[in-house]
C-alpha cells in the first residue's frame, strides 16, 4: 500500500505547485495522480527489492491541457526515490524532451519540497567519437580512406571531408567550449559531416580506447548513475532493451518508465525489428570486405596467431555466403519474371509473410553462414582488444587502436544481414501474429538488384517479453491513446498487461463553445482525385480567410501540389508548403507574419498533423483534405490485416478506421493548444456523412459544436 508518508509528500508537492504558479486544482491532474500512485504505490517488493505484482502499469490518456507531464513527475518521483528506482522519462519528440528537462523538472525542484537529481540521456550517435575525430584530422587518414573505399561511408576521400569544421570542433574542446554533444553544437552540422564522427555499441571500444577518460558519450554516461531522473527518448530505450536493458540506461527491473507521448511506442518498437537487405549490393559489399581483410593480414605480426588463422578462413566463408546469393538470386528470378513485376510495380508481398520452400532453405544457409562469419571477426575483435591489454597474438596495440571501431561496423553490417535471414528461415509461432516479408525490384538493367525485406506486424509480444514483464513499473500516456474512445487498438499493439490500470482524463477545454466543427457537403468522394481536388480548390478560395492563420492538412503529397498551383493568386502570396524549406523555418515564417498582423496559409502532410504547436491568434482555422487512411501498400499493415481476417475479424473495422480515427483526432487537436484558443475545423469528406462508420469517426473526436 501507498504509505501515508508519500500520499503526503505528493499532495503538498501539488499544492506547492499551485500556489507557485496560482493556478487552481484540476481535475483531471488529480485523477491522473491518483491512479500512477495507486498503481505504483500497490507493488509489493520482495526481499531484493524485486516486483511481486503483474498490476503494475498505468495506461492514461490524457487529454490536451490536462498538465499530464506535472502529474506523473509529482505522482512518480517520491515513489521511485522511495523504493530506491530510477524513473526514466522517456519521449518521442526532441520539443517534450526539452521541455520536461528545461522547464518541468527546474519548476518541481525551484517550487516543491521534492529533491532529485536529473540528467538527459542519449544515445552515442549524438555525441562525437573522439577517435574518429582523430582520425579525420591525422595524417594517416588519406591511407585508411584508400584501404576502405567503397566499405563504410564514413571512409571518403579527403576532399569530401570537412576539415575545417573537424579542426573548429577539435579547438572547441580542447578550450573547455563545447562538450561533444551534437545538440550543443552553436554551428550547423550536416548529417553526412557529422555521421563520420560517432560511433555505435559496435564500433565502440569502451574501456579499451585511450580516450576513454576524455569521452563525451561516456562522461554524459555517468551523470546517468548519479541521476534519480533520467529523460530519454523511445528510440534509446528501446535500443538499450535490444542489447538486454541496462546497457545505457538502467536495468528494467531497478527501473521505472513514464513513456510520455506514449501512442509512437508500438510503431517504433516495429522499427527496430526491421530488417531489408539487397542482395547484389551485399555481394559486392562482402567482395569488397574480403579485399579489405588482406590488409589486416598483411599487418599482423603473427600469422599462425589466433587471428591470422581466423583470417586464412574467412575468404571461404565470404564465398559461401556469395554462392548461396547468387542461388538466390537465380532461383527468385523466374519467380519474380512471373509475378509480372516491373519498375512502376515493383513490390510483393508473401502472403501471411510465407516465402517459397526454397528460398526458406536458402534463408537458413544464409543465417548460419552470416553467424560463423560474425563469429570469426567478433572472434578477431575479441583479440584487438586483448592487444591493448598486451594479451592479444598477432596484433600490437597501434594495429588494435585502428581495427577494433573498423571490425565493429563491420559486425553491425553482419547483424543486419544475420535479422533478415532469420526472419526468412524461420516458421512463424501459429499462436501469434506472422512476421511481414517482402520483395522490392530496384534500380534498372544492369543496376536492377533484389531487396529483400522483413518486419514483425505487432511489437506487442516483443515489448511483452523485453519491457512490460521486466520493468518494476510503468505509465503510458499520451493525448490520443484511445481510437474510437477504447483503448482496445493500443492493447493491441503494445502488449500492455490485460491487469493494467486504465484512465481516460478529459481536456479541461470548452470545446462546445471554442471549437466548430463543419463538414461541409462535398458532392465527390476522395476517390474521385480531381473532381475532389477541385472541390478543395474552390472551397479553401472561398473560406480562407487571408488576414488569419489557417493550416490545411493533406494526405496526398501530389494532391497538395495540385491544389497550391490552383489556388487564386492571394492565397498563393500567402502560403508556405511543407517541404520548401524545413519544418522548423517553415513555422517560424508562419509566425513571424502573424505577429506582423498579415495573414499566412500552410499546407501539411503528416508530421504538421501531429506535434505542431500553434496557440492563439497563431491558428484559427484547420482544414483536413479528407479522412486520413493508411497507405494501403505498405507490407507490415497490409499483413497485419491479412492475419486479422484470417481470425474472422473485419480489417477495416478493426485497423483502418481505429488508426484513421487516431489520426483524426491529432489533426483536429492543432486548433485548441490552450483554453482561451477558439476557431474552425473544417473536414472536406464527404464519407463522414454518407458512411456508416463516418458517424463513428465523428462521434470519436472532441465534443465540438457542428457548424
Amino acid at each position: 500500500m501507498l504509505s501515508d508518508e508519500l500520499k503526503n509528500k505528493i499532495q503538498s508537492a501539488y499544492r506547492d505547485m499551485l500556489d507557485a504558479k496560482s493556478h487552481k486544482p484540476r481535475v483531471g491532474q488529480r485523477q491522473m495522480i491518483g491512479a500512477i500512485a495507486r498503481t505504483l504505490g500497490n507493488i509489493k517488493q520482495g526481499s531484493e527489492g524485486e516486483r511481486l505484482e503483474e498490476k503494475h502499469v498505468a495506461v492514461i490518456e490524457a487529454g490536451t491541457g490536462t498538465g499530464k507531464t506535472l502529474s506523473y513527475c509529482l505522482a512518480v518521483i517520491p515513489i521511485a526515490k522511495a523504493r530506491g528506482l530510477k524513473l526514466v522519462i522517456s519521449t518521442a519528440t526532441v520539443a517534450l524532451q526539452e521541455q520536461i528537462l528545461h522547464k518541468d523538472l527546474p519548476d518541481i525542484l525551484s517550487n516543491t519540497e521534492v529533491n532529485f537529481k536529473y540528467t538527459l540521456a542519449k544515445g552515442r550517435g549524438r555525441y562525437l567519437c573522439l577517435n574518429n575525430l582523430e582520425a579525420f584530422l591525422g595524417t594517416e587518414e588519406q591511407a585508411m580512406d584508400d584501404m576502405f573505399a567503397g566499405l563504410f561511408e564514413q571512409h571518403l576521400q579527403s576532399d569530401d571531408v570537412n576539415t575545417v569544421l573537424y579542426q573548429e570542433m577539435d579547438e572547441a574542446l580542447s578550450k573547455g567550449k563545447w562538450d561533444g554533444d551534437k545538440d550543443n553544437w552553436e554551428g550547423i552540422v550536416r548529417e553526412q559531416d557529422w555521421r563520420r564522427l560517432t560511433t555505435d555499441h559496435q564500433q565502440c571500444t569502451n574501456r579499451n580506447c585511450a580516450n576513454y577518460s576524455a569521452c563525451p558519450f561516456f562522461k554524459a554516461r555517468s551523470e546517468i548513475e548519479v541521476a534519480d531522473v533520467i529523460v530519454a527518448n523511445h528510440d534509446l530505450v528501446l535500443a538499450d532493451l535490444s542489447l538486454g536493458g541496462g546497457a545505457i540506461l538502467t536495468a528494467p527491473k531497478e527501473t521505472i518508465y513514464v513513456f510520455d507521448e506514449g501512442h509512437h511506442l508500438p510503431d517504433k518498437a516495429i522499427g527496430h525489428f526491421r530488417h531489408e537487405v539487397r542482395l547484389q549490393q551485399s555481394i559486392s559489399w562482402l567482395r569488397q570486405l574480403e579485399k579489405n581483410l588482406v590488409n589486416l593480414k598483411q599487418e599482423l605480426t603473427d600469422e599462425v596467431s589466433l587471428t591470422g588463422q581466423l583470417l586464412i578462413k574467412i575468404p571461404q566463408q565470404i564465398q559461401t555466403i556469395v554462392n548461396f546469393i547468387q542461388y538466390a538470386q537465380q532461383g527468385l528470378s523466374p519467380y519474380i519474371n512471373g509475378l509480372g513485376l516491373d519498375q512502376d510495380n515493383n513490390q510483393h508481398r508473401f502472403e501471411f509473410g510465407v516465402v517459397p520452400d526454397e528460398l526458406k532453405q536458402l534463408a537458413y544457409s544464409l543465417s548460419t553462414s552470416y553467424q560463423k562469419l560474425f563469429n570469426s571477426i567478433e572472434s578477431i575483435q575479441d583479440e584487438c582488444k586483448k592487444a591493448k591489454q598486451n594479451e592479444g597474438m598477432g596484433v600490437t596495440p597501434e594495429m588494435a587502436e585502428t581495427w577494433q571501431p573498423i571490425l565493429g561496423a563491420i559486425l553491425g553490417r553482419i547483424e543486419q544481414s544475420v535479422g533478415l535471414w532469420q526472419l526468412y528461415s524461420t516458421t512463424d509461432d501459429q499462436q501469434y501474429p506472422p512476421n511481414a516479408r517482402w520483395l522490392i525490384l530496384s534500380g534498372q538493367g544492369m543496376e536492377q538488384d533484389i531487396e529483400l525485406g522483413a518486419s514483425p506486424i505487432l511489437a506487442a509480444n516483443t515489448l511483452r517479453q523485453q519491457l512490460w514483464d521486466k520493468c518494476f513499473g510503468a505509465v503510458v500516456t499520451s493525448a490520443t491513446l484511445t481510437a474510437l474512445n477504447q483503448f482496445h487498438r493500443f492493447n493491441m499493439r503494445s502488449g500492455v498487461p490485460r491487469e493494467s490500470e486504465y484512465l481516460r482524463v478529459l481536456s479541461p477545454f470548452d470545446f462546445q463553445n471554442n471549437g466548430v466543427l463543419v463538414i461541409p457537403d462535398m458532392k465527390s468522394e476522395p476517390n474521385q482525385v480531381e473532381l475532389h481536388t477541385a472541390e478543395i480548390v474552390d472551397y479553401l478560395n472561398k473560406k480562407v480567410d487571408q488576414d488569419k492563420a489557417s493550416l490545411v492538412l493533406f494526405s496526398s503529397r501530389r494532391q497538395m501540389e495540385e491544389v497550391a498551383q490552383s489556388l487564386q493568386e492571394s492565397l498563393k502570396d500567402i502560403l508556405l508548403i511543407q517541404g520548401e524549406q524545413s519544418k522548423r523555418i517553415i513555422l517560424e515564417s508562419h509566425k513571424t507574419r502573424i505577429d506582423e498582423g498579415k495573414g499566412s496559409l500552410l499546407f501539411g502532410l503528416a508530421s504538421f498533423a501531429e506535434g505542431v504547436d500553434l496557440p492563439g491568434d497563431y491558428l484559427t482555422s484547420v482544414f483536413i483534405a479528407k479522412i486520413p487512411f493508411a497507405v494501403p501498400d505498405d507490407p507490415v499493415d497490409a499483413t497485419l490485416a491479412e492475419w486479422i481476417q484470417k481470425r474472422g475479424g473485419n480489417p477495416f473495422m478493426e485497423i483502418t478506421i481505429p488508426d484513421a480515427s487516431l489520426r483524426l483526432v491529432q489533426a483536429t487537436g492543432r486548433l485548441l493548444r490552450s483554453e482561451k484558443d477558439s476557431g474552425t475545423i473544417h473536414i472536406l469528406d464527404k464519407r463522414l456523412k454518407t458512411k456508416r462508420y463516418g458517424n463513428q469517426l465523428v462521434q470519436s473526436l472532441p465534443p465540438y459544436r457542428l457548424g
